[in-house]
């Protein structure tokens, strides 16, 4: 039987070992501008990149990656692999002890395991509860990030494991930082569901049993993304701070002259 190859859109690179991969470029900010292609990027991991893949990732021009990753992905997934000449920052953006619970319970959870945390919304509920605290409880780390951008750190590229949700928060407090709407933020943040860039849910049973209908029903709210997630952390940010201006200020310590120079570098300047 001849394997399906997916459907890529026919204006981004169909990269074989990283998922969800995409330039943040083209987005509009409240002002009217629009973010600069070729400027910050965002994915999955890097650990399985094929050569084609590291030889593409090598033309970007890229300064910085950053890994949301903790040690319980690298453990699973392992490391990224090295781009020539382009500076591996790793800035964890969850707990390595809740990093390996969450694996053991995709790879090796039971069903009834699975019923229990996951059925009747819990799953659901997990990831607004991660979604609420990673902005509320990581503004150190969003500060450094965003710090970063503004120095010297552009080109970058972003992600986490399936680069959905520490990469989408990240991709989405840095777009803030500069001005985007937030519809345009989650217009960009679900793309993360298209077949092609979804994460690829390998469990130690991969027979039908283990990998059945209601197994991955169970499992979609993790690997998702839903604008009810992104939806509550702008909604941590307005209930902790107010305002989006006062989270970057208060919240990430962001300077109005570091705000310009987010611009400066991550806008287009026609």
């Amino acid at each position: 039987m001849t394997q399906q190859v997916p459907q890529v859109p026919p204006t981004e690179t169909a990269l074989t070992g990283v998922r969800n991969f995409r330039d943040v470029g083209g987005l509009p900010t409240a002002d009217g501008r629009r973010t600069a292609f070729g400027r910050l990027y965002r994915s999955g991991h890097l650990a399985h990149a094929s050569a084609e893949d590291a030889l593409f990732l090598g033309g970007l021009g890229l300064h910085t990656v950053f890994d949301f990753r903790n040690s319980a992905d690298h453990k699973l997934d392992g490391y990224d692999i090295e781009l020539a000449g382009v500076r591996n920052v790793s800035i964890p953006l969850s707990d390595p002890a809740d990093g390996a619970e969450f694996w053991r319970l995709v790879r090796d959870g039971n069903i009834e395991q699975l019923r229990s945390i996951l059925a009747n919304g819990k799953g659901t509920e997990r990831m607004l509860t991660m979604y609420r605290s990673t902005i509320v409880d990581r503004t150190a780390e969003h500060s450094r990030v965003l710090h970063a951008l503004a120095e010297d750190s552009v080109p970058a590229l972003m992600h986490c494991a399936a680069g959905k949700d520490r990469a989408g928060l990240s991709i989405a407090v840095s777009l803030l930082a500069v001005g985007v709407e937030r519809e345009a933020i989650e217009a960009d943040y679900l793309k993360s569901n298209d077949p092609h860039r979804r994460y690829k849910v390998k469990r130690s049973d991969m027979s039908e049993t283990g990998m059945s209908a209601e197994v991955m029903e169970l499992l979609n709210p993790l690997f998702g993304a839903e604008a009810a997630y992104l939806a509550a952390a702008f909604a941590a940010i307005d209930e902790t701070w107010g305002t989006t201006d006062r989270y970057l200020a208060e919240g990430l310590k962001v300077s109005p002259e570091t705000r310009e120079r987010l611009r400066e570098r991550l806008l287009d300047q026609g």
